[in-house]
């Protein structure tokens, strides 16, 4: 069907008032209509428009009136649009089609042809995922998805750093933690749980003790060169430890990457991008390091070469930002780290401009906050770090206890808490706009009430329910014709309901799907289908859906379907499993 905007713009174009199907906006207020045009020129005096000619509020009987526009209401120099009962069943038989076929519904061609590569995750080998990592996954994953949606070929990549000062230290701490190190049957999760604590051992060493500091430096010279052979093997083997384990983490969230990209393979490349800039004098010497003086361009001075003749994160995301653009080529590179991270990235794309005017003006920085707890800010540096499946296992062991008295098996009921703790989790960082800190609530994240990725799946399995009912009841979803007067009877042959706020939600969703995208903005997608939910549960408490008119319940029974569809589709939006039973 041919997107509502342009067939409104179109309508009003007949009449000599020419409307962009941006223009349009979406009123906050479903009682100010479906769409609203605020009439920015002067000259035109909205009360004198012939909207007759487009409307079918003076006469059904209008030829020309659109079957789809029931009415335009003038209100100052606003024009409020209230779309027919033909355009909400025709949206209901899509939605019904779009499910049925398993392509999920709001989906859009916008950005066909495109390809765009997200970074985000970007945990390092040799320490543990922590809750930043995470909360750069959850967007990550969403956005990728929104995107995707519009039409777009997305590539997911992940960079990590493979080396570097973290490692040495979390060698040093295997070396001197070698009587604790687990036997190699032992689980992922307990051998990369011993390599963190090596890590946060050497760290504690490298700031409170010079002898150390002194070993560990060596180490660090050593892994770059490869020049010893029991630091060789403790890198191959922790590297590859990590590794697995992040994959297992990322196929729990519902993430599979495209490409990795890694530190030791970035440098090299890194270093000859620097040499370049060096010649052309964009990067000067200074105190045996080599650094680009950002004040003269509004920014702050950044090393790229230490005076150790080592590469730093800098030079290395040179590296990584020619490899991307060399393989992939994407139309845009969007890269999701947190805040803390936003100077150095306005930084490497100033650079960007100097040496690759394509990876400048195509490279996006988003940043996002901190999921912050009682002790405050945390820091892997110091060993506090909360990590990612820490709060993940501590959110399931709350679900199960609530579900603990359900009728499901042993291993349904892990399943559940796995996906539940998820959806909780993710729903409380997509929330808000990924800049804003998060203080994440134990309680309200779990709720079954409102406003939690529980309710929302909660809701999706209820309505799997009734679907089940009206399936062994034989009753097939239906959405009829249309009727011209809610006082109308029902029949058989056909019989639409007045449209109520749950059609009107619904009509919105490839709109927010479009928006989100726009904007980059997952919270779109959490706001649309809260609110949708909280439709159906209020509609579910005042309408029987299954009732003893077969006619009226197989519509009930097409809107329920729909808007299960809907929330299936935003839940996959924002990463989150939409269960059947719960």
């Amino acid at each position: 069907m041919k997107n509502i905007r342009e067939i409104i713009a179109d309508e009003f174009k007949k009449i000599g008032l020419e409307v962009l199907p941006a223009d349009l906006d979406l009123p906050k207020n479903l009682a100010n209509g479906d769409f609203s045009i605020f009439i920015k020129d002067t000259a035109v005096d909205p009360l004198k428009l012939p909207l007759e000619k487009i409307s079918g509020a003076e006469t059904q009987s209008n030829e020309q009136a659109h079957e789809y526009i029931q009415s335009i209401e003038v209100a100052g120099r606003f024009l409020n649009i209230r779309l027919s009962p033909k355009f909400f069943a025709d949206v209901l038989k899509e939605n019904l089609a779009s499910g049925a076929a398993g392509v999920g519904f709001g989906r859009n061609q916008n950005l066909a042809g495109q390809k765009i590569l997200i970074e985000y995750t970007d945990p390092n080998p040799f320490k543990e995922l922590h809750i930043g990592h995470m909360m750069s996954n959850t967007i990550g994953e969403s956005l990728s998805r929104i995107i995707e949606w519009n039409g777009a070929d997305i590539v997911r990549a992940c960079y990590q750093g493979d080396v570097g000062p973290h490692i040495a230290k979390a060698i040093w701490g295997i070396q001197k933690l070698a009587a604790e190190r687990p036997a190699e049957e032992k689980t992922l999760a307990e051998k990369s749980a011993f390599i963190g604590n090596s890590y946060v051992a050497g760290s504690a060493a490298y700031e409170d003790d010079s002898e150390s500091k002194k070993e560990i430096d060596v180490i660090n010279k050593a892994i770059y060169e490869k020049t010893d052979s029991e630091i060789n093997d403790l890198y191959t083997w922790g590297r590859k430890v990590s590794l697995d384990r992040f994959e297992e983490i990322y196929k729990k969230l519902g993430t599979k990457f495209d490409y990795y990209f890694f530190e030791s393979e970035t440098a090299p490349l890194g270093l000859f991008i620097v040499d370049e800039l060096l010649g052309k004098g964009i990067l000067e010497k200074s105190d045996g390091a080599i650094v680009f003086k950002g004040e003269n361009y509004g920014l702050h001075t950044r090393v790229f070469v230490n005076s150790q003749g080592l590469p730093t994160y800098e030079t290395k995301e040179l590296g990584l930002t020619k490899m991307k653009f060399d393989r992939i080529n994407p139309d845009q590179s969007i890269v999701i780290t947190g805040n803390e991270q936003t100077d150095y990235y306005k930084v490497i794309v100033k650079i960007l401009e100097f040496y690759d005017h394509r990876a400048g003006n195509r490279t996006r920085h988003i940043g996002h906050g901190m999921l912050r707890f009682a002790e405050g800010k945390m820091s892997s540096r110091k060993g506090n770090v909360v990590t990612g499946e820490s709060l993940i296992a501590d959110v399931e062991k709350r679900v199960a206890e609530k579900i603990q008295e359900r009728d499901f098996s042993a291993e349904d009921k892990a399943t559940i808490a796995e996906i539940v703790a998820i959806a909780a989790i993710k729903y409380s960082i997509l929330k808000q706009a990924p800049g804003r800190d998060i203080i994440f609530d134990f309680e309200k994240s779990l709720s079954f009430e409102g406003d939690s990725g529980p309710y929302l799946q909660y809701t999706h399995a209820r309505i799997c329910s009734i679907l089940r009912k009206a399936e062994e009841e034989g009753i097939v979803a239906s959405v009829g014709g249309v009727i011209e007067d809610s006082q109308n009877a029902p029949n058989s042959a056909s019989f639409v309901e007045e449209p109520g706020e749950l059609e009107h939600l619904l009509i919105r969703m490839p709109d927010v799907v479009e928006r989100a995208q726009k904007e980059l903005a997952p919270q779109l997608i959490v706001t649309y289908v809260t609110q949708l939910a909280s439709a159906f549960n209020s509609y579910y408490a005042n309408n029987t859906i299954l009732c003893d008119d077969k006619d009226i319940s197989a519509y009930r029974v097409a809107l329920a379907s729909a808007v299960k569809n809907a929330l299936a589709s935003g839940l996959y939006l924002l990463g989150i499993k939409a269960p059947q039973r719960m």
